[in-house]
């Protein structure tokens, strides 16, 4: 028996394990499902994007999500896919990472009313309630310790050690499945494959105490061509807050994707059609050099999370940087964005100023007898064009008002940005 939904998951490469009769109860009617989101940050990264697609392929095919702020359960930390304990944050700190992170699940869920409408709730609304004895009584002895043992988010940290705090996370968590069954009709859990053991917890502890018929569907995690761990940069995690990493730095992310990993991340990290995506991977292998998978790629993520206004800056900066835009062209908010991503410094051109003293002044030069060996030899750029070494630069070179760009040699880029009218 074949579904919509997990038609869209298939063929997008989303499906690790799901619970046999899911494609039968998905045909009988909507669906409330929910994905779990531990509040251990301020932002979420772009790691989390895969459930979060989930949700919204849930969504988008007339089912119910619930996203779950973890409020409770990240006061506690989840064991699954990290080789040690985590640091446990206060309750405030808590808080207000729950907080920051609401406003970018909208991006990708519709919170409006309806049968469909996304809500979102914060678990620590019914663990904070829970009292030990009752909890230990009533939850506790469902659960074996041979059973927990088995599960791969414990397994897997057996031998580097595991607290007793971390142990009982899923427990936590198989709870949460329960009192989403009781209280909001949620019959569906989705997470990576790393979260297949908390997930088919909860559907045995809604069978043992409810009879009740519970579902889980898990993701594979994304894994790189080249090895390296998914969502990292060269400065660090990928994160979606803009003042964490700039959606210019979040663009280059994805522009930079190996091709061998442009199928699977435009199956997973977009919502470009079948048809769209086939037709872009063949004029990508046509003429590679020109990048038009990346592009697509980079610019389609980057305006879902930052909004078109910033995926158009990220889009117009990159492109001036690689030669694909004429620097004279681009806008003053192109220029405040890559001065915001390069070495800049702030001058007064006045009457003029001359080309060694300003490569002395952006930094291109740690002098400005080393300046002037630069420019004899050739290596320096004003504006995408070579820079000479006598002469002036005067407001003749100023570029969208206010700016000017200077490179050294293919990769070395500075702003100069002109304070005086």
């Amino acid at each position: 028996m074949t579904d919509p939904l997990l038609d869209e998951l298939q063929w997008r490469g989303l499906i690790h394990d799901q619970t046999p009769g899911l494609a039968g109860r998905l045909s009988r009617g909507s669906v409330a499902g929910y994905v779990g989101f531990d509040p251990t940050a301020r932002s979420l990264q772009i790691g989390n994007l895969v459930p979060v697609m989930l949700l919204a392929h849930l969504q988008r095919t007339g089912h119910r999500p619930l996203v779950v702020i973890g409020g409770g359960t990240g006061l506690i930390g989840d064991p699954s896919g990290k080789s040690e304990e985590r640091p446990l944050l206060s309750e405030d700190a808590v808080t207000e990472n729950v907080a920051l992170q609401r406003k970018q699940f909208e991006r990708f869920l519709d919170f409006g009313p309806g049968r469909a409408g996304a809500q979102m709730v914060d678990n620590a609304t019914w663990l904070g309630k829970l009292e030990l004895v009752p909890f230990l009584r009533d939850i506790g002895k469902h659960f074996t310790v041979a059973g927990m043992l088995q599960k791969e988010s414990v397994k897997s940290r057996m031998q580097d050690g595991i607290s007793y705090t971390e142990f009982t996370y899923m427990l936590l968590q198989a709870y949460d499945f329960l009192h989403l069954f009781r209280d909001h009709d949620c019959e569906l859990q989705l997470g990576g494959s790393d979260q297949w053991g908390n997930i088919t917890a909860g559907i045995d502890l809604i069978r043992r105490l409810e009879g009740g018929e519970a579902h889980g569907l898990s993701a594979p995690l994304v894994a790189m061509a080249s090895g390296k761990k998914f969502g990292k940069s060269e400065t660090g995690a990928v994160w979606l807050d803009p003042e964490l990493t700039s959606p210019y730095t979040f663009y280059q992310f994805w522009i930079n994707a190996d091709d061998r990993d442009l199928d699977s991340f435009l199956k997973t990290f977009t919502f470009m059609t079948r048809d769209q995506i086939t037709r872009l991977l063949a004029d990508h292998r046509e003429t590679p050099e020109r990048r038009q998978a990346q592009r697509a790629l980079a610019y389609d993520v980057t305006e879902r999370v930052h909004g078109a206004d910033a995926a158009n800056r990220a889009r117009d900066a990159s492109a001036v940087l690689f030669g694909e835009l004429d620097p004279h062209s681009a806008t003053a908010p192109t220029w405040e964005t890559l001065r915001a991503e390069l070495p800049s410094a702030e001058i007064e051109l006045g009457e003029g100023l001359t080309n060694v003293d300003l490569v002395a002044a952006v930094g291109l030069a740690k002098s400005k007898s080393e300046a002037r060996r630069l420019l004899s030899q050739g290596g320096l750029y004003r504006n995408g064009e070579k820079l000479p070494a006598e002469g002036k630069t005067t407001r003749d070179h100023v570029l969208a008002g206010n700016y000017i760009w200077l490179r050294r040699g293919k990769k070395t880029d500075a702003i100069a940005f002109i304070s005086s009218p």
